[in-house]
């Protein structure tokens, strides 16, 4: 079968070639792979940022398609069943972190596409036990985005948010679009921010998804228009979605005293220098957020099934996984918002 493979370690060595098709094991499913998502990560691992040292791994992680072979013990699903997957492919199974279906936890844990061979192919090899079955009214192209849905619904459940509460979501990038639809089903108000260069997610955000206030912070006072939102408070909740050091101190700035911060976003380096200061007189709530959960699955696809994440708005291309460099320049220019490939052969 044609894979999209990082054929050696290091930035870049990303080529189509032949693999053998997976044989199933025990308690593991066989896709036929319909549709994969491009997710923020694997353009870091294109960029040497990230899993620099994977070598002759299928690239990967968000995906939808049919179930084609099931193994022994597989009852949850069946050939010809429509699916989707988390990314967890092997854990311990024994630490507390297991025990409570907390699988981004477990240190054993290896993923599709990271550790083990993920989507960008015809056929996948997958867990039984982290399969979804698609609702009826979700098409495969559609559910290929539950992966990066399932993290933006597992950042947004970081805060507790009451109906009517403002919450800054910073950053329109396509984690940021997510969590702020999730937060809009929640009854949360959302004011997103980004730089003038984003001002193109910025208008998609509000006319496309309905987001309440946009913010150039580059051109308009952003505290300004949050104290005008709040009665000189400063917002309820803010999930950081840029992982930018001057967007972190921001929101904590723009926080309420006793609000909620929740950083998504991943920093360029592990240590960032944060205003302690802010935290302990404001007493705010400070947590963050990583990957997603087996229960935060269902929900987001109900979620998505009822149009509250809108899928068919965030998809924006689709490509085959032989247009691996269109689709790298369409991300990286901004031109796209989220991108689906296609398997080939």
């Amino acid at each position: 079968m044609k894979a999209l493979v990082k054929v050696a370690k290091g930035a870049g060595n990303w080529n189509v070639i032949d693999k053998p098709e997976p044989v199933v094991g025990e308690g593991q499913v066989k896709i036929r792979v319909e549709y994969i998502g491009i997710c923020g990560s694997d353009l870091h691992t294109f960029e040497g940022h990230y899993n620099v040292d994977a070598e002759g791994l299928t690239i990967g992680h968000e995906f939808a398609g049919v179930v084609a072979e099931v193994g022994a013990g597989v009852t949850n699903v069946k050939v010809g069943d429509r699916v989707t997957s988390e990314t967890t492919f092997e854990i311990c199974g024994h630490c507390r972190y297991c025990e409570r279906g907390e699988y981004n936890l477990c240190s054993s844990r290896k993923g599709l596409g990271t550790q083990q061979d993920g989507a960008m192919a015809q056929y996948i090899l997958t867990r039984a036990k982290s399969l979804h079955i698609l609702p009826e009214n979700v098409t495969t192209r559609q559910a290929s985005i539950t992966e990066a849905a399932a993290c933006a619904y597992h950042s947004v459940n970081k805060a507790k948010i009451t109906k009517g509460d403002i919450v800054l979501v910073l950053g329109p990038g396509p984690i940021g679009l997510l969590v702020a639809q999730v937060v809009m089903a929640y009854g949360g108000r959302v004011v997103m921010t980004g730089l003038t260069q984003d001002m193109g997610r910025l208008t998609i955000a509000k006319e496309k998804f309905g987001v309440e206030r946009i913010v150039d912070v580059q051109k308009e006072d952003v505290k300004e228009i949050v104290n005008s939102l709040t009665e000189d408070y400063g917002a309820d909740v803010c999930y950081d979605c840029t992982g930018a050091v001057p967007s972190m101190q921001l929101g904590m700035d723009l926080l309420k005293k006793g609000g909620q911060y929740v950083q998504v976003g991943l920093f360029a380096k592990n240590e960032v220098t944060v205003d302690f200061s802010k935290i302990i007189q404001k007493e705010l709530t400070v947590v963050g957020s990583r990957s997603q959960n087996t229960h935060d699955w269902e929900p987001t696809l109900r979620l998505m099934s009822e149009r509250k994440i809108d899928a068919d708005k965030m998809i924006t291309h689709e490509v085959g996984i032989d247009e691996w460099d269109k689709a790298y320049h369409l991300l990286k220019g901004g031109e796209a918002t989220k991108i689906v490939m296609h398997p080939i052969g």
